[in-house]
């Protein structure tokens, strides 16, 4: 589709990672260990693990010099709780949080917004030990806590903050959740405790970034959905649509109005699942108003009806192709789109997905978005001293022309910040997946030194963010 791209003079170009995959570090000067930390250990001996990453904790001048090079505009990136408050609800270490101030002043001193994330994926272990993490509303209020120790010590730095990424991805992997059992009643029980338990953290945050921050801008990262039914049959229309609704649209509707909506409360009745609430958190739901959506957005996915032989097996969860992309009895299968092609990772390509749920979530939720993730993981191949990721720019480049599209449309998108600014530690394939503009000379058992070598796709990156999107 032929467009001539037109955004805004103050569009926020830029780029993304996050503490665990890019900072290594992973024990200096204080810091505790992370869930995310532990699970990449589990796989050391197989790829790489998070204690060097790409040793963003060493290399952050260098990195913030790339960035600027580049033209960004804005970073998003994450702080790592444990390396502020190593053990989750401690004293606070000041070498930690000095660090961030560093990269923060960097940033700043370079003229790039810092767009910060307070927990991508790496809850401290110790609150794992302590409340099996998520499962205990102790995890809340230390979450709080941590949250206001950030808000006072940057409220003159920092203007832009998300509580969680991507909670309702995290839900789904239970890993990530320290969720260890096989019965699969128990798992879902603690699941959804779990998620109500983060979707009240998440208002805290909120509330308490608008007490402490004048002008503080706060807004949920959502994995986000788009299905397509399999066929124009009503049934398959509703199945994709409930695949929507219980992957990212429940937990929207969540942050936006302060409540569960009523698809999601008739499928825990379903499954007899009663979770505990306290009086007052309807009060600090309905307060938390958000002042934007954050997008992360990869692909789409195409569902069927999956009916199931009797009521008592309506809600069982079946594993897909992966463990994020679950089939649910009653509701949705998901099945392979012969439309559209896929990476070599298998997440399936369509720019025309993402003009859809900027459309659609602008047109149900009314706030300014901003996309912080976007991009294509791939095996690059490091030759002569370059690397010539034309995949990268192409998909980059459609999904920029889509974006344009949703601006046209009128909706309302501030940002652009793909995944990811430098190679990073990918959690299921080390660094055999790369997703950045820069690449990290590494491999999973060999740090070299660690130089960055800039890609095709950065110099094509500078010129679209110099010409504000119109050189694509």
């Amino acid at each position: 589709m032929n467009i001539k791209a037109k955004f805004p003079k103050d569009f926020l170009w830029g780029a993304s990672s996050s503490a665990f995959q890019i900072e290594g570090g992973w024990n200096e000067d204080g810091k505790g260990m992370s869930v995310a930390d532990f699970n990449s250990f589990k796989r050391s001996n197989i790829q790489a693990d998070s204690k060097v990453a790409s040793d963003f904790y060493h290399h952050y001048k260098e990195d913030i010099t790339l960035m600027k090079e580049l033209g960004m505009k804005v970073y998003r990136f994450s702080f790592s709780w444990a390396r502020i408050i190593p053990d989750g609800d401690g004293e606070v270490n000041e070498k930690g949080l000095q660090f961030y101030h560093d990269v923060v002043d960097e940033l700043l001193k370079n003229n790039i917004v810092p767009f910060v994330t307070l927990y991508h994926f790496d809850l401290p272990y110790k609150l794992v030990e302590k409340y099996n993490g998520w499962e205990s509303r102790e995890t809340v209020y230390a979450f709080e806590r941590y949250a206001k120790i950030c808000f006072e010590s940057f409220k003159d730095k920092v203007k832009y903050w998300q509580p969680h990424n991507e909670q309702n991805l995290m839900m789904r992997v239970d890993e990530r959740m320290n969720i260890y059992t096989d019965d699969t009643e128990k798992a879902d029980k603690m699941r959804f405790q779990m998620d109500y338990h983060m979707c009240l953290a998440h208002s805290l945050a909120v509330n308490a970034c608008h007490e402490i921050i004048k002008d503080g801008k706060i807004g949920a990262a959502v994995s986000s959905t788009m299905t397509y039914p399999k066929t124009n049959k009503p049934s398959d229309v509703w199945a994709a649509k409930m695949n929507d609704n219980f992957k990212s649209d429940y937990m929207l509707y969540m942050h936006c109005f302060g409540e569960y909506p009523g698809y999601y409360m008739n499928f825990l009745k379903e499954r007899r699942i009663k979770l505990k609430m306290e009086e007052n958190d309807t009060k600090v739901l309905k307060n938390s108003k958000m002042d934007f959506l954050a997008v992360n957005y990869y692909r789409t996915l195409c569902a069927e009806y999956y009916p199931c032989e009797n009521e008592d097996e309506i809600g069982e969860r079946e594993i897909g192709s992966n463990e994020v992309d679950f089939h649910q009895k009653g509701y949705f299968k998901l099945l392979k789109n012969e439309n559209l092609v896929a990476s070599e990772y298998g997440a399936q390509i369509d720019p025309t997905g993402l003009r859809l749920l900027l459309n659609e979530y602008n047109e149900r939720y009314g706030l300014p978005i901003i996309i912080t993730e976007n991009g294509l993981g791939a095996h690059d191949i490091l030759e002569n001293g370059k690397v010539h990721d034309d995949y990268r720019i192409d998909y980059i480049r459609e999904h920029i022309k889509a974006c344009a599209l949703a601006i046209r449309d009128g909706v309302k998108l501030f940002g652009y910040s793909p995944w990811s600014v430098i190679d990073l530690l990918s959690s299921h394939q080390g660094f055999k997946k790369r997703y950045g503009f820069v690449y990290v000379d590494r491999d999973d058992f060999n740090l070299k030194e660690l130089k960055r070598i800039k890609k095709d796709s950065y110099f094509w990156y500078q010129n679209v963010i110099s010409s504000n999107g119109e050189k694509l």
